[in-house]
């Protein structure tokens, strides 16, 4: 009994020592499932934009369906395909004077913004273009420089500049990504939130690799999504009264830790579709051949709070 009292202290604070250390486990294991837990971003469908085709092709009698083709495979610049399996094209010479192109955006008129992109094999004038936006005029079809970032300087060590944008209708702006700041080490990318009618930026939102840009509306309220550059991951910034209002959010993450996500989607109700390429700030074969990207369904299932992702 006496050896007992005297090891009881030592017992009780063993014992709670150990109480503390399930305590202190507990709560990171209660946090580490709390920020695993996907970002809940409401439910969404999809719905029609306010972009159209430009004018000029209805004078051309092209008939629907159209589309543009930026994929560099046949066309240096864009061309608009058309007819039974997207066999004939409409497509100048004069849109070849800046290369190639990235991602479009088109607005309520028919104007067609466009980004560019290095190819493989650059010339001298391929950095000067990864500065610019540009525009095809929707009754002339004339190509030319829209705006030029001066501060976007693409380098033979990061050939990319100005790399994606998305039109919104809501406010009649562009929405632009550029990353000409960055290396596979650090992330410098700039977002930056332009007006159409004045061409002055509203607002920079520093720190973010956007490969891809894509506007989203759902219950929970309006998103910038973006394919992260640096990861496989989808995100999102709230977009609150025409400003975004978060940090970045993620979304969701690919399983191929080597795919990027270069274009999104949102192709039905709670459904994205994302296609994805291999990406390391370098020109590699992927900007010029479609054999290295790969498709993805994303369904949000909202009761759940979970993404269930799926390769098409």
């Amino acid at each position: 009994m006496y050896n007992l009292k005297r090891y009881l202290p030592i017992i009780i604070a063993i014992f709670i020592v150990s109480i503390g250390a399930l305590w202190a486990i507990n709560e990171k294991n209660s946090k580490k499932i709390k920020e695993e837990k996907p970002f809940d971003i409401g439910t969404f469908n999809q719905t029609r934009g306010c972009g159209r085709h430009p004018n000029f092709l209805a004078k051309l009698r092209v008939p629907q369906p159209i589309a543009i083709d930026l994929s560099q495979n046949r066309y240096k610049g864009l061309a608009f395909l058309y007819g039974r399996g997207l066999n004939q094209a409409v497509h100048l010479k004069t849109w070849e004077v800046f290369d190639y192109f990235s991602t479009y955006a088109l607005d309520p008129k028919g104007n067609i913004y466009l980004t560019p992109m290095p190819f493989v094999s650059v010339n001298p004038k391929t950095f000067e273009f990864q500065k610019n936006i540009y525009f095809l005029d929707t009754n002339s079809g004339n190509l030319s420089i829209w705006l030029s970032l001066d501060e976007v300087e693409a380098t033979p060590n990061n050939p990319f500049g100005v790399i994606a944008l998305v039109y919104d209708c809501d406010d009649h702006t562009l929405w632009v990504s550029a990353i000409d700041k960055s290396s596979y080490d650090k992330g410098r990318g700039i977002i930056y939130h332009i007006d159409i009618s004045s061409k002055n930026i509203l607002q920079r939102f520093k720190g973010v690799d956007a490969l891809s840009l894509a506007l989203l509306k759902s219950s929970k309220g309006k998103f910038l999504l973006m394919g992260d550059a640096r990861k496989s991951q989808l995100l999102a910034i709230e977009i609150k009264h025409n400003k975004p209002f978060s940090k970045p959010i993620k979304l969701l993450e690919l399983p191929n830790t080597l795919e990027h996500i270069r274009k999104i989607k949102v192709k039905g109700e709670n459904l994205l579709e994302l296609q994805t390429v291999p990406f390391s700030y370098t020109l590699i074969a992927q900007t010029s051949s479609g054999e290295d990207r790969k498709y993805y369904r994303a369904v949000w299932h909202s009761s759940e709070c979970s993404w269930k992702i799926e390769s098409k």
